[in-house]
């Protein structure tokens, strides 16, 4: 009987070492931008002072923005207030030409602005501007060299319709082009009916919409999209600050009436110290 012959050893092989996880996108800076509206002249040129003296004595973690009207730009960059940027509230989306009235991005950014808020609930409602336009804006907002805060949100109606999350996606879908880079646009969710009413959602209303909102971005930007920042707005206070910018991904706040003074703006940015 012929001899068993013993099954050939098999060499391991060399199996190669599994790649590392992917680290989670580092947390944008946070940015707490005050939106001045229709409010100021030259008188509330010390508010600014006061500011930044006191981000002087006491740092915040995140940057800090004031969007005066057109007229306070030039004076408010004439006061070099360090630590506080600047920023205007609307442009057109050409550069320059026959529109009474109208300023450009270039003349924003001339003037001492660093970023522009574009599409704001007030502009879309009194104004009719649609997707498209305020799309345009952002564009030019790009061509000039600034941030683009590209405003969205719904009505009472809507939110009570469930439609929410709806249009807020469409909003960001019509409204923002291609291009669009953690570094030059920032996206802002103010639900319409809790500007400057008092009434403010629920935590979780807010974090259904600025997960939904941070999804939309990763999709359609990839790791741009996992970087730009999402601002909250809607009657932010001193009172409410901290708790709404722990929101996840919440990654700032513009503010309304609450920025006009350094008081209560400062009590704002105190959630990021």
């Amino acid at each position: 009987m012929a001899p068993r012959k013993s099954a050939p050893k098999i060499k391991p092989s060399k199996r190669p070492n599994p790649p590392n996880p992917p680290k989670a996108p580092k947390p944008p800076k946070p940015l707490v931008a005050g939106n001045w509206k229709m409010n100021g002249t030259r008188k509330q040129l010390g508010e600014l002072r006061k500011l930044a003296t006191a981000l002087a004595r006491k740092k915040a973690k995140a940057e800090v923005m004031i969007c005066p009207p057109a007229t306070l730009l030039g004076p408010m960059a004439a006061v070099k207030a360090k630590g506080v940027l600047l920023g205007g509230q609307d442009c057109h989306a050409n550069v320059s030409g026959a529109h009474t009235g109208d300023v450009s991005a270039e003349m924003l950014k001339d003037a001492g602005a660093k970023a522009v808020i574009v599409g704001h609930s007030e502009r879309r409602a009194d104004h009719g501007e649609t997707d498209k336009q305020v799309k345009a804006k952002v564009e030019a907002a790009h061509r000039a060299g600034l941030v683009a805060i590209m405003c969205i949100g719904e009505s009472l109606k809507q939110r009570k319709a469930g439609e929410t999350l709806k249009l807020v996606q469409s909003q960001l879908r019509g409204s923002l082009p291609n291009g669009c880079t953690a570094k030059n646009t920032v996206i802002a969710y103010e639900p319409v009916w809790a500007i400057g009413s008092g009434l403010t959602p629920t935590v979780e209303q807010i974090e259904a919409v600025h997960t939904a909102l941070r999804t939309a971005l990763m999709r359609r930007f990839g790791d741009e999209g996992a970087k730009m920042r999402i601002l909250y707005g809607g009657s932010v206070k001193p009172s409410n600050a901290a708790e709404l910018m722990a929101v996840p991904n919440v990654n700032g706040a513009l503010v309304g009436g609450a920025s006009l003074t350094a008081k209560d703006f400062g009590g704002i940015i105190d959630a990021y110290r």
